[in-house]
């Protein structure tokens, strides 16, 4: 395989389009057309990676952060960043960064926190907006189910627990095909009634390549008239954090002992203790003070995230219990996600290869330590 093709796997599972506009996520450092000898999975790409990849001789690794975030001037070896870069370059070996895209992924970071906190009844704290498209096209009527078809296959009609969603209208198109025109139906020349069937389906948007393809195939006009919509209905799959409940109440001191144990981390910096059992619980991985209200208004118990300030935690304001577990504590078990995937993916994309090529890094790159 290919880097641009093991890629695209991980990029099926969490589109790119899905990474916040602030990111930099994807192919950082490579040629995609080489050969993957072996990928290696980190939080962090740091300088003692990239020498574990040329130890265990991986030339692709995948990186949930990318080590490239802004704008590289200059690549001279002073700053870590900088060495890395160099060193990836040198050893042929291939950067990828997936991020914020698998933050907003239905299955991603949040999901995995979720699992191993047994939480139930899950869905999104934070919906990301623009990710629904409509497309509406007219065909004549005896095509109309070829094309309605054609464009199920490719995802599109796909709305929650629901597939193959439509809406239909019948009604008379008109066109008039100039001198190069090569009209199937009518003539050149002539100005054409058709009976014509106005399908509308909605889509995720990073499946517009491939739905713009679909109805290009499928329809028998030379020239497809379709509109394309942002909609701002809310996506239930696409967003950052979750919520979800426990199937049995704790109470707050129990709750922290849990998450403690399970996200197997030293400390939890908390707000104050309102007394009331925990039910209902929002996470966030990563840096998640930005969506403290966002918990609140869920009716979250507690809000379990990082990176929390000082004044972040007044925003608690008796209402939620904040819990702040550390950035790198509420991301690790990214890396067993992303192994996970990769294997599954490129044994069903090509079941000849050893999925032992997928490799889990063994170094902990988190930079914080605890007295």
């Amino acid at each position: 395989m290919k880097v641009k093709e093991v890629v695209q796997l991980l990029e099926d599972f969490a589109p790119l389009s899905y990474a916040e506009d602030f990111d930099n996520t994807g192919l950082l450092v490579g040629n995609s057309e080489v050969d993957v000898t072996g990928i290696l999975v980190t939080l962090d790409t740091l300088e003692s990676v990239v020498d574990e990849a040329i130890s265990t001789n991986c030339n692709l690794i995948f990186s949930f952060h990318p080590i490239v975030f802004s704008g590289l001037k200059k690549i001279t070896g002073k700053t870590y960043v900088e060495r890395v870069v160099e060193k990836a370059i040198k050893n042929d070996i291939a950067l990828f960064a997936i991020h914020t895209a698998l933050d907003n992924s239905w299955n991603g970071v949040n999901a995995m926190i979720c699992e191993k906190l047994n939480l139930t009844n899950k869905h999104i704290l934070l919906p990301q907006k623009g990710t629904i498209k409509k497309l509406i096209t007219f065909v004549p009527v005896t095509e109309a189910e070829k094309v309605r078809e054609a464009l199920f296959a490719v995802g599109a009609g796909e709305i929650g627990n629901y597939s193959n969603c439509s809406f239909s209208l019948k009604g008379t198109g008109s066109f008039h095909g100039n001198e190069a025109s090569n009209p199937k139906i009518g003539e050149r020349g002539m100005t054409h009634f058709e009976e014509e069937i106005q399908i509308g389906v909605t889509f995720q948007k990073h499946l517009e390549k491939a739905v713009l393809k679909a109805l290009s195939q499928s329809h028998p006009y030379e020239e497809v008239a379709y509109e394309i919509t942002t909609l701002e209905n809310t996506n239930q799959h696409i967003g950052m954090g979750m919520v979800g409940e426990l199937q049995t109440p704790l109470s707050e001191k129990a709750f922290l002992q849990h998450l403690k144990k399970t996200m197997n981390t030293q400390s939890i910096r908390h707000s104050a203790f309102l007394n009331k059992n925990i039910k209902k619980v929002a996470v966030l991985g990563g840096s998640g003070s930005f969506a403290i209200e966002a918990a609140k208004q869920a009716g979250a118990d507690v809000f379990v995230s990082a990176d929390f300030k000082y004044h972040d935690f007044f925003k608690a304001e008796k209402s939620i219990l904040l819990a702040d577990i550390g950035h790198y504590e509420s991301e690790q078990y990214t890396k067993d996600l992303l192994v996970a995937v990769l294997n599954k993916k490129i044994t069903n994309f090509a079941p000849a290869l050893s999925a032992a090529r997928v490799v889990k890094s063994e170094i902990n790159t988190n930079p914080i330590s605890y007295f």
